[in-house]
């Protein structure tokens, strides 16, 4: 019986110190002032943070996206949006000021794919954003790329439209709905108006588009589909006023 105690005493120890070993050159090898390598690693999502614990960049799949309910930094994300895999960039206040997203995949008609590379003004939406659309049904195809630059509402704070965004989901009634957000708008706490475009409509026009504060066209400088070069300048109403070749 004594000799069984003894052996299992030694067991014990010898556990006890074989752990204890693993735990302290755990502790070491992470804790080293050398960059560790690695060869590949699989990871469903990164979070690269400062010291203080800030979030500055998410790198994630499809699965880890976040949205709905999702706080980073103590601030609620878009809620409606998409999961899509990519990257989220968070300035030094903790708010989401861009991100590079991607998806792409067969479906019923044909296919459908994206990508999209934004930066957002502060504590705003997307100000310039890279894009391409490529979707496809049956034997059609249509394929637009474009660099846009955007003018956001001028009292625009994420915050406030996430507020905003919520209270026109609960308004049922269209009307109600279009006249309340004109109101919101009216006060720059909402909206966004195109300005620049160059890149590739989905007409299949190659050029530089320019619009004015309203969002409306104000002129063109492109080729067509047919490989014809042309200039056009519009009014307040959309109609062409000079253009080239006449």
């Amino acid at each position: 019986m004594k000799k069984r105690n003894r052996e299992l005493v030694f067991l014990r120890a010898f556990a006890a110190c074989t752990a204890g070993g693993m735990i302290l050159l755990s502790t070491l090898a992470f804790k080293t002032d050398k960059n560790q390598r690695f060869g590949t690693i699989d990871v469903e999502r990164i979070n690269i943070i400062e010291p203080n614990g800030t979030v500055k960049m998410i790198i994630t799949n499809v699965e880890q996206f976040p949205n709905g309910t999702t706080t980073v930094n103590n601030r609620s994300v878009t809620k409606d949006r998409k999961k899509r895999s990519g990257m989220l960039f968070f300035n030094e206040d903790g708010m989401e000021c861009g991100g590079f997203i991607y998806d792409g995949a067969k479906n019923e008609n044909g296919h459908s794919s994206g990508l999209s590379l934004t930066y957002d003004q502060y504590d705003g939406d997307q100000v310039m954003q890279l894009l391409t659309t490529d979707t496809g049904k049956g034997d059609q195809r249509r394929v637009s790329s474009a660099l846009t630059f955007n003018d956001r509402a001028a009292n625009e704070t994420q915050q406030g439209v996430h507020n905003i965004m919520n209270e026109l989901d609960s308004i049922k009634d269209r009307k109600l709905w279009r006249q309340k957000y004109q109101e919101y708008s009216d006060q720059g706490l909402i909206g966004g108006t195109p300005r620049v475009m160059l890149g590739q409509t989905g007409s299949e026009n190659n050029g530089l588009f320019l619009f004015g504060d309203n969002g409306k066209p104000k002129a063109m400088f492109y080729v067509d589909k047919n490989n014809n070069v042309k200039l056009e300048v519009y009014n307040e109403e959309g109609h062409v006023t000079n253009s080239w070749p006449e």
